[in-house]
């Protein structure tokens, strides 16, 4: 066991050092960052055998080039449709390899998805900010972004074989394009027109679109009384409408506190896959109860810790692998054909 050490030959915009995020801290105006899509980035970890929360590399749609100058390192990517590209080979995203010196790893944009992970068996040396690397990207606090010409040094890299392959993807996670929502805090500050067209329309992602939060082309939702409200706690989904009546949700990096109303809020089991979407893909919203919602929340918790459970059991080395596939068919006995 010993250190990897990577370069970037490049890296896009928005591409950063996360951890599972800084909880906690909201009440003192610091945002809890971490992974816009915290499925597939617990996935990569899991997938791996990692502690959860491991530090991981956050890869926008600006894709990412790495290349092992020394030691080796075995690595998990997850996240949206990225292609990668690795010693001659290609492949779509969800994959455990591992990267020697003098090899390349490419993780490009490809069919879908907006953000994903990768995951080392290892340690990845990055500053810590109230005890976590997870990187607010308006601020830069945390591990920060990761830019090209960078060295990422992964301590005490591992060589995983045992892990290597296909991971299997969440298959809880709703993909019909409708985003659950619970109404309110503010919804009785729109007009009844306003209200029928959030839960009636459809709505498209537009390029405004970072870590912060997303704005929403559609409906125009018109307020029924003044603006501006006292500014109160905001949460990951919140749906905040602007005076022009134009709804944004806010993701990871989102503002603590705000004055803007707040329509609805998106349950946090449908953030994740709201987030992979790109600008010009659709969504409709559907309101539900309150406790509908939490019902919803511990079923997903349920679900995820099932399915992280099953892709962090080891696949076997080579030879377990071989030994436990049937590699000869058509057996006879010998005795009876002679």
């Amino acid at each position: 066991m010993g250190d990897a050490r990577l370069a970037v030959q490049f890296a896009g915009a928005l591409v950063t050092l996360q951890d599972s995020g800084r909880v906690g801290h909201l009440r003192y105006g610091v945002a809890a960052s971490g992974p816009m899509d915290r499925v597939a980035f617990a996935a990569a970890n899991a997938a791996l055998g990692n502690p959860s929360g491991t530090t991981a590399v956050e890869v926008s749609l600006g894709g990412l080039i790495l290349e092992c100058k020394s030691g080796a390192v075995t690595v998990a990517v997850a996240g949206g449709d990225f292609t990668i590209e690795h010693a001659g080979s290609k492949t779509s995203g969800w994959m455990v390899l591992t990267l020697t010196q003098g090899e390349r790893l490419s993780i490009r944009v490809g069919t879908s998805g907006s953000w994903a992970y990768l995951a080392f068996a290892g340690d990845v040396v990055a500053n810590k900010w109230l005890g976590h690397t997870a990187t607010h990207s308006t601020s830069g606090f945390g591990g920060g972004a990761v830019v090209t010409d960078q060295q990422l040094i992964v301590e005490r890299a591992e060589v995983r074989e045992e892990r290597e392959g296909q991971i299997e993807q969440p298959g809880f996670l709703p993909h019909n394009g409708r985003m659950r929502v619970v109404m309110g805090p503010q919804d009785n500050w729109f007009r009844a027109e306003a209200i029928t067209a959030f839960n009636n329309n459809r709505y498209s992602l537009t390029d405004s679109y970072d870590r912060m939060g997303v704005r929403l082309q559609g409906a125009h939702l018109p307020l029924d009384s003044a603006l501006s409200i006292p500014s109160e706690p905001i949460v990951r989904g919140s749906v905040q409408v602007s005076g022009e009546g134009v709804p944004t949700v806010l993701l990871a990096d989102h503002q603590t506190t705000g004055g803007y109303p707040k329509i609805a809020t998106v349950i946090s089991a449908d953030t994740n896959v709201l987030v992979q979407l790109r600008s010009r893909d659709e969504i409709e919203f559907e309101a539900i109860t309150p406790v509908a919602a939490i019902d919803i929340a511990r079923r997903f918790s349920q679900d995820l810790s099932d399915y992280l459970a099953q892709v962090s059991v080891p696949r076997g080395n080579l030879q377990q692998r071989l030994m436990q596939e049937n590699l000869i068919s058509g057996v006879v006995n010998s005795i009876e054909e002679f």
